[in-house]
């Protein structure tokens, strides 16, 4: 990972892609939060989210995307990631605008382009630099306003990196515990409030869950949302975390196709 001559805020993960971690405080607890910069091979760029961005951290993306000249697209990929999306656009106004559904509701005056980032014709139209993934067995935009599981996954073959908001969480935990566990690697919560309603939801979460696995093969990083960047010289490899992840969650699962069966 390149960090030379970058703000302290900005991850460079090689090949193109580069993680920025911003700032996100619930009740003066920092649960931070993400957007990552992807180079096309054109030469051009895609900003993948929106978050806050210190001074620092704000002239080095104007630097590298020459005032936003070269950026173009900004894609957000998780229904219930808002609160940077409007700062974003007023600062790259000429780069298209993607979002869910719910994006387009938040934010009725903004102008969003027509296809959604869930829809896989904007998929393929940004397939020469990027893979997207899109939860099966679960609700995408749920009713419940803290019902945060679902949002687009977005893995960048060039650097190896999977860019993940919330549907999985990664969690480091500080240098004086990670004697007990170094970290760990987990779905959402919310899960079992995300599945559908119906029969058949779980199982299509998991044949889901297990074709991520796969899309993961060879993928060494991970930036989560929430939490840090997982490298890849960091112990097992995402493929076989998201395996366990699954494991861990066949309790919810088992749970739901009991209640409907």
């Amino acid at each position: 990972m390149t960090t030379a001559g970058l703000p302290r805020s900005v991850r460079d993960l090689g090949a193109g892609f580069t993680n920025i971690r911003g700032s996100f405080k619930l009740l003066g607890v920092d649960l931070g939060t993400q957007c990552s910069l992807v180079r096309r091979p054109s030469g051009r760029y895609v900003l993948l989210d929106a978050c806050g961005l210190d001074e620092e951290t704000a002239a080095w993306l104007d630097r590298t995307t020459e005032g936003g000249a070269l950026l173009d697209a900004v894609l957000h990929l998780h229904p219930f990631h808002t609160l940077s999306v409007r700062e974003m656009h007023e600062r790259y106004p000429d780069a298209k605008l993607y979002g869910t559904l719910r994006h387009h509701d938040r934010a009725r005056d903004l102008p969003w382009e027509p296809l959604t980032t869930d829809d896989p014709e904007l998929h393929e139209s940004f397939g020469d630099a990027l893979r997207f993934s899109v939860p099966r067995g679960v609700v995408l935009i749920s009713d419940d306003e803290k019902v945060h599981f679902s949002s687009v996954l977005a893995i960048h073959p060039a650097s190896k990196t999977l860019h993940v908001d919330d549907t999985l969480v990664y969690v480091r935990l500080p240098k004086a515990l990670r004697w007990l566990k170094e970290d760990s690697l987990r779905f959402h919560p919310t899960l079992s409030r995300a599945l559908e309603n119906r029969p058949g939801a779980a199982a299509d979460f998991r044949a889901w869950a297990r074709e991520l696995a796969q899309e993961l093969e060879g993928v060494e990083n991970i930036c989560a949302a929430h939490s840090a960047v997982l490298r890849g010289d960091r112990g097992d490899a995402p493929k076989a975390r998201v395996e366990r992840a699954l494991e861990k969650a066949e309790r919810a699962l088992s749970a739901h196709e009991r209640e409907h069966r």
